[in-house]
């Protein structure tokens, strides 16, 4: 008998702690990830930027806080509903990774919850933020300064191949604010004395054709618009660029094979979507925490893929280059 009240009493506390476990895992503050990639094409370096923010600001997903991840794999059709469940989850603070999408749906379907914003271009004209130091909603997060530097990739590529005369534009068509980015890139064509010829691109099968026009027209370069649309469809449009000189926005383009990119970090953006999460699970409000603007672009070149393409970098461009990957 005393063995078996011994026996109760050990499984007694054992329930007793499984069940205290349990408790403080369904009491842990949640985050909603609502995000316009898939995970296969933003599931690595991005959201280990992510957690690396949350990590400095003490949380660890499963040890002290939970994440509800909501993955739109580019279907922005999807987005206001994933935003509106979140909502009704009561998740603690919502990251809307992805640009301006996933933020302008996570701002429609909550003035209460706060976000975390990555990568918008002008938050202010958006109306997610009223100001950048003081934003004023229940969002803040990172400015993209992404498709106003389009003018200047065009300007690189140029300047990478000389004799450049006609530049394949990649662009998508479903991009809010798409009209000025044209008009900027059709401005700094005519300076550079440069023809455009531009393609649209909104899904694999599009992508394909776009670049498949680029060859049989004769392009000189391709000029990748800034898009997440694009970056989640990174391996593709690398894989479908690669006889061509190309320009994107991002290094991790570069890092792929593809030949420069010009703009901010984007790893740096999540990181900070990370930290700004853990800052308002702290308490602090969305209002208490400035929008980042990028200070600094990078020019990255792949020196083995320009040699492959028959290619000689001008030594004034060698020389601003951040980076050089060989």
């Amino acid at each position: 008998m005393r063995w078996l009240a011994l026996a109760l009493v050990i499984v007694t506390g054992i329930l007793t702690s499984a069940s205290a476990s349990n408790a403080q895992k369904s009491s842990l503050p949640v985050i909603g990830f609502l995000t316009t990639a898939s995970p296969a094409s933003r599931g690595g370096e991005q959201l280990a930027a992510f957690h690396s923010g949350l990590r400095e600001a003490g949380f660890i997903e499963g040890q002290n806080v939970k994440i509800e991840y909501r993955w739109a794999s580019d279907d922005y059709s999807l987005l206001r509903e994933m935003a509106k469940e979140l909502v009704s989850l009561k998740v603690s603070v919502i990251v809307a990774a992805g640009g301006h999408v996933s933020a302008m749906a996570a701002h429609e379907a909550t003035t209460e919850i706060p976000i975390s914003f990555t990568t918008v271009t002008d938050p202010i004209a958006m109306g997610l933020v009223k100001n950048y130091n003081r934003p004023g909603t229940n969002a803040t997060g990172t400015a993209g300064l992404t498709s106003e530097l389009d003018p200047k990739r065009l300007q690189l590529l140029r300047e990478i191949k000389t004799n450049t005369n006609v530049v394949g534009i990649l662009v998508n068509p479903n991009r809010p604010g798409l009209g000025n980015q044209s008009s900027e890139l059709e401005e700094a064509a005519e300076r550079l004395k440069i023809r455009l010829d531009v393609q649209k691109g909104t899904n694999d099968r599009e992508i394909e054709n776009a670049f498949q026009a680029f060859q049989s027209d004769g392009v000189d370069g391709v000029l990748v618009t800034a898009d997440p649309l694009f970056n989640n469809r990174r391996a593709q449009v690398l894989s479908l660029a690669r006889s061509l000189p190309a320009i994107y926005q991002w290094r991790e383009f570069v890092l792929g094979g593809g030949l420069m990119s010009y703009g901010p970090s984007i790893t740096e953006a999540y990181h900070q979507a990370g930290a700004n999460a853990g800052q308002m699970l702290k308490g602090t409000k969305p209002n208490d925490i400035p929008v980042v603007q990028p200070t600094k672009f990078m020019l990255a070149i792949n020196r083995k893929t320009a040699n492959q393409l028959g290619l000689t970098i001008p030594p004034d461009l060698l020389a601003v280059a951040d980076e050089l990957i060989d």
